[in-house]
């Protein structure tokens, strides 16, 4: 029952990815480098959630 309400990392971490994907692209409009930038965390997120995933 207590599990019910436990967070998953899994979720905030995909969270986190689309948001920066989605700040991505609107930069990439206005900064292309801030865009790179962004894009480069987003990455590094992803890399997370396939290595929690895999455990």
């Amino acid at each position: 029952m207590f599990g019910l309400f436990k967070n998953d990392p899994v979720k905030k971490l995909e969270k986190e990815h689309k948001r920066l994907l989605d700040e991505a692209f609107r930069m990439s409009k206005v900064d292309r480098t801030k865009s790179d930038e962004l894009t480069a965390k987003a990455a590094q997120i992803e890399e997370e959630i396939m290595k929690l995933r895999s455990n």
